[in-house]
């Protein structure tokens, strides 16, 4: 699966400039503690969390995940947009609850993932 299937199948909206769709979905994490996303995924993971501050983007790009889906209809600060686009990490938001998500990307194949 790749972030524009993710993207049609759960009706996200982009929130940062269009990269490379076609970038694999090897796994998904959810989670609001930096910490442990950065402890517990790598590559090609698309990150769910509630947080919208410009930190988020700083772990995405370290990491290389695919992408972030901000949920619950969270606010994401402009800044964090500014930063995602500098460094070609797509953000996605939707009003879903990262519980909702999480159920969704399983039952479309993307399972959890593991280091």
């Amino acid at each position: 699966m790749n972030i524009d299937e993710v993207v049609k199948s759960l009706s996200l909206e982009v929130k940062t400039p269009v990269r490379n769709m076609d970038v694999q979905v090897d796994g998904c994490y959810v989670s609001d503690l930096l910490s442990n996303v950065m402890g517990q995924t790598g590559e090609g993971v698309l990150w769910v969390t509630m947080q919208g501050h410009p930190n988020i983007v700083a772990i995405a790009s370290l990491l290389s995940l695919s992408g972030i889906i901000v949920a619950g209809g969270a606010p994401i600060e402009q800044e964090t947009l500014n930063k995602a686009a500098e460094n070609d990490v797509t953000v996605m938001a939707t009003d879903k609850s990262s519980f909702e998500v999480a159920g969704l990307l399983y039952q479309l194949g993307v399972k959890s993932a593991k280091k």
